[in-house]
């Protein structure tokens, strides 16, 4: 029988991993032919041969300094050690040499005088695993036995335990030097076009509700359907958040942050702004939600109608400035590097030309008794201005 899930947690947690499941495996499902595998692995060619470089040539050193000796203890190590960003190799290395360490000689103590039976490996596991809690190794307190199972795998039995300890040293020096001398790459672009998205996908949420408004009185179906896309751009941020934090990393001990422009800060502004224009329009679909029709709007020529489509109108600038505020993200932050001063220019004008209509609806005096008093209703002007404020680059 299958258990019940009980708390809100728990079903949460399962939807989540059923989607991620049936993500992957569409993602499986989507190689169809070349140019699809293609474009997988272009991203990641650049690590693949940082990787592979690495490797090799951890392993002519290690040749050099015991010739003859066939031992792959040097590149499994540097295998290891090197990571995708700099800061990640030099703070990793030093934790990865010791559980390496660790494990290579818990191996290399236990298969020369036991030999590799079932009952030894089991000593080894168990060795490692308390050596890494015991030397406080963290999250790569699994890289203890792991190393001591692969050195067991790929080491001669009659390779000495001098000749291990001596190739897992030059495989972490020569991982963290590759490193230094070849370092990752400042992913700038890929954060900026990670913010645009998120500004695109609001701005495309804005306009979406301004064409409905225009029209008629949002249904109940349309509301939870805009709460729902909120969510999905609520993600899409944290993902944006994410690479921003990359670039900010990817930075730190890299001799390519000299010649690169510094982005990061400015794109955690960004987000920052767009995260409250996502609260500033969750905020404005819960209050037309309290209001929303199940029946479709008979009176669109009453002064309801007219209210709505003013409210609209707003909206669809709201969408506007999104989109320009995307350029100029793209423009300062991503492929030219710098301001583009007429787009900045044309979205200054547009928050103040949609300030403008926005005042106008706050300052207007509806009877309660005429239809369309939710779309003046102050939570919904309110959240509108907030987006708005947040879209104003000369506050």
């Amino acid at each position: 029988m299958t258990r019940e899930l009980s708390t809100p947690a728990e079903r949460q947690r399962a939807r989540t991993t059923g989607a991620d499941f049936r993500r992957r495996i569409s993602e499986l499902r989507a190689i169809a032919s070349w140019s699809d595998i293609r474009a997988r692995v272009e991203p990641h060619a650049v690590q693949i041969t940082r990787l592979t470089v690495a490797s090799v040539v951890a392993y002519v050193v290690a040749d050099a300094f015991f010739p003859g000796i066939l031992d792959l203890t040097a590149p499994l190590t540097a295998l290891l050690v090197v990571q995708a960003s700099t800061v990640g190799t030099l703070l990793m290395g030093l934790v990865r040499v010791g559980a390496v360490l660790t494990g290579v000689l818990v191996a290399v103590a236990v298969s020369a005088s036991l030999g590799l039976t079932w009952w030894t490996l089991a000593t080894v596991i168990a060795l490692s695993l308390t050596l890494a809690k015991v030397f406080r190794l963290g999250d790569q307190w699994l890289e203890a036995p792991i190393s001591a199972m692969l050195i067991l795998a790929v080491s001669s039995p009659d390779v000495a335990a001098e000749v291990r300890v001596s190739n897992t040293l030059i495989g972490t020096v020569v991982g963290i030097v590759f490193s230094l001398i070849v370092p990752v790459a400042i992913p700038n672009l890929r954060a900026s076009d990670a913010v645009r998205r998120v500004a695109r996908s609001q701005a495309a949420l804005m306009s979406e509700i301004a064409m409905t408004l225009g029209d008629r009185p949002p249904h109940v179906e349309e509301v939870a359907a805009w709460s729902d896309w909120t969510r999905h751009i609520s993600e899409e941020l944290g993902e944006a958040s994410l690479a921003v934090e990359s670039v900010r990393e990817s930075r730190r001990f890299n001799p390519r942050a000299l010649r690169v422009a510094l982005v990061h800060p400015g794109l955690r502004r960004s987000l920052d702004r767009l995260e409250a224009c996502l609260a500033a329009e969750r905020a404005f679909l819960v209050a037309i939600g309290q209001d929303a029709s199940t029946q479709p709007d008979e009176a669109s020529g009453s002064a309801e109608a007219e209210l709505r489509r003013a409210v609209a109108v707003v909206l669809d600038d709201v969408s506007t400035a999104l989109r320009e505020f995307g350029d100029v993200i793209d423009a300062e932050y991503g492929r030219s590097g710098r301001r583009d001063g007429d787009a900045v220019e044309r979205m200054v004008e547009t928050v103040s030309e949609t300030r403008a209509v926005l005042t106008e609806l706050m300052l207007l005096d509806v009877p309660p008794a005429e239809g369309g008093r939710w779309v003046v209703r102050g939570t919904v002007l309110a959240a509108i201005d907030h987006i708005v404020t947040q879209l104003d680059l000369e506050r």
